[in-house]
């Protein structure tokens, strides 16, 4: 596989017969929910059809960040950094988690104003955040010749390694007595009156009283086959990752240009600022209605393309038996194409406009695809036609570091608990009930 080298993860070998959930997909969102279920002492079992956080989960920038967060997912990402920062300790294992802050640069006056304004959703949680004049930003990059109106800064945000997190997680889980499974597809749900009492996966039947959906771009696909509709569309994004670069900023930054923050090998995640392509396939069509104010708001960053992928997806099977393999098993890995020219001329850009990453080299370029909601914000709900399956997907680029509390909210409302904060804005009927599509501002003019 060309994508991410994703710490391994050696599933389980043995089927159990029955736990109380089934969470299914191993990225960081579904390993996080496992081990918040598995530490309050609940049977849970983690199918992966691949392997633990080789999608997405694998694939992102790596940023942990409040800022430039949609304000109705700022209190749950507020519990997310509480999480991070004694994730480690807690887990007994490595993500790679450092608070190093991020930057947000501001080309314009505008968008500097408008930056500011989204920073006053933040004062009631009295979270440090503030805006850069020019000469401000100017000192805290020096040698970076763009010289922008200003800039966001939050000393709070910060970083982890996408290659360690999930599979890190997911270890734990197993220590806290969760089922590890990879390359174990669920093909389906197994209802008893019309309520879920297990799952069939392609290596036997798990009985369980709850599921939880945790399938990343694949959501949509396995909740439609129950007549249950996850207005999802995906979006490409391309990044590479340097050989070790001397004297770079220990924080991330943003500039329209480009994005980068540091690993813990001394090199550079890269990729551009706004740049993502858009396959077009049956669901766009589908979809088009919803997604269209977002499509508006977000028209100077989308690249829409026809390509292979409208065909892949319009033969892809949408029923299937439970005896038969399902479009899951035949896509171990979604592995896209990463776009050349985009990746490398980001790092071009950035070369150009910071002498020490002139000497930068590629180490490797991926592909990943984003699991996107006409809002941009997820769906962590129970689903009400079927009493016990539950859904944690459409994380639209959002996912990696809300992930550790996303999993918390969700096991909250698996069990019944308290949820840590309120799910209204989460909920799934918001696309059925004729809630009007709310969109946060466009902050990248």
């Amino acid at each position: 596989m060309p994508g991410p080298r994703v710490d391994s993860v050696h599933g389980d070998e043995h089927l159990p017969e029955k736990v109380d959930v089934v969470v299914i997909g191993g990225g960081i969102v579904g390993a996080s929910t496992a081990l918040e279920l598995a530490e309050r002492g609940i049977k849970v079992a983690l199918c992966e059809k691949g392997g633990i956080g080789q999608e997405q989960s694998s694939r992102n920038w790596g940023w942990v960040r409040l800022s430039r967060r949609d304000p109705r997912e700022i209190p749950l990402m507020i519990e997310a950094l509480r999480i991070w920062r004694t994730l480690d300790q807690r887990i007994g294992r490595d993500t790679g988690y450092n608070q190093a802050s991020i930057t947000f640069a501001c080309a314009t006056e505008t968008q500097f104003n408008t930056y500011a304004e989204w920073r006053r959703y933040l004062e009631p949680y009295q979270i440090e955040s503030r805006m850069l004049n020019g000469d401000e930003f100017a000192g805290m990059f020096p040698d970076l010749s763009i010289k922008p109106y200003g800039a966001l800064h939050t000393p709070s945000d910060g970083r982890a390694e996408p290659q360690k997190a999930a599979p890190a997680i997911a270890e734990a889980a197993r220590e806290k007595g969760a089922v590890i499974l990879t390359e174990c597809a669920v093909r389906g749900l197994d209802l008893s009156a019309g309520r879920i009492s297990g799952v069939i996966t392609e290596r036997g039947a798990i009985a369980c009283d709850a599921v939880v959906m945790a399938g990343g771009v694949w959501s949509n696909l396995f909740c439609r086959r129950y007549g249950i509709d996850v207005p999802q569309l995906n979006v490409m994004n391309s990044v590479l990752r340097t050989t070790p670069v001397e004297g770079g900023p220990e924080g991330a930054l943003w500039t329209k240009a480009f994005a980068l923050r540091k690993r813990q090998d001394g090199g550079y995640t890269i990729a551009s600022g706004h740049e993502n392509i858009v396959d077009i396939v049956p669901n766009s069509f589908r979809y088009a209605l919803k997604f269209l104010p977002s499509f508006r708001e977000e028209w100077r960053s989308l690249r829409f393309r026809l390509s292979g992928r409208f065909l892949e997806e319009l033969l892809m099977a949408k029923a299937w038996e439970m005896d038969e393999a399902s479009p899951f098993e035949y896509c171990r890995v979604l592995d896209p194409v990463p776009s050349k020219k985009y990746a490398d001329g980001t790092l071009a850009k950035l070369a150009a406009t910071w002498p020490i990453f002139a000497k930068a080299k590629i180490a490797q370029r991926w592909g990943g695809y984003i699991d996107v909601l006409p809002d941009a914000v997820p769906i962590i709900s129970a689903a009400d036609s079927i009493p016990g399956f539950h859904i944690a997907t459409g994380f639209s680029g959002h996912g990696f570091g809300i992930a550790p509390a996303a999993g918390r909210l969700m096991a909250d409302i698996v069990t019944g608990r308290s949820p840590v904060v309120d799910p209204y804005h989460f909920r799934l009927a918001r696309f059925s009930d004729g809630s009007k599509i709310e969109l946060m501002p466009d902050m990248r003019q």
